[in-house]
């Protein structure tokens, strides 16, 4: 974990930061407000990544941002397995990011830039296509608690 708190960034900056983050390998970044010395609001950033690539991640950091420091922390990881499941809609096919512990689907979410790419070339609103992505999955697995081989038949 790579943690920094910035209070004399332009905002605009930290979309820009979070791209870059995540296609340097960072596997999550976040940000939340803080308030800092001299009352000034600031910006809590954190990083998440493998060791591997926290240096270029810390070097990053300190190219992009305002950042003068930065913390370092070894943390534990834990993840459910996870699947791409294409659904049919009237709009489209949208990935399902699928989320299992023990074989049982625990999440099923839309992909948002699969319902984003449909919404914008059908001229529908967003949340009608990722409704129906939503609709469409549980209609083909309807039950959460099994695994997709023993839902399926």
């Amino acid at each position: 974990m790579i943690e920094t708190n910035i209070d004399d960034m332009s905002p605009q900056i930290y979309g820009y930061l979070a791209e870059k983050a995540l296609a340097a390998g960072a596997l999550d970044i976040f940000s939340a407000p803080v308030q800092m010395k001299k009352n000034r609001p600031g910006l809590h950033v954190t990083l998440l990544c493998e060791p591997q690539n926290a240096a270029p991640l810390i070097d990053l950091l300190f190219r992009e941002t305002t950042t003068i420091g930065v913390r370092t922390h070894d943390v534990r990881r834990r993840t459910l397995a996870r699947e791409w499941v294409p659904v049919a809609t009237p709009f489209g096919e949208v990935r399902m990011k699928i989320s299992r512990m023990n074989g049982s689907v625990l999440n099923a979410a839309p992909e948002y830039d699969d319902c984003q790419r449909i919404a914008a070339a059908r001229g529908v609103p967003l949340k009608q296509v990722m409704a129906a992505a939503s609709f469409e999955f549980e209609k083909q697995f309807p039950y959460r608690g099994e695994s997709r081989a023993e839902s399926n038949g």
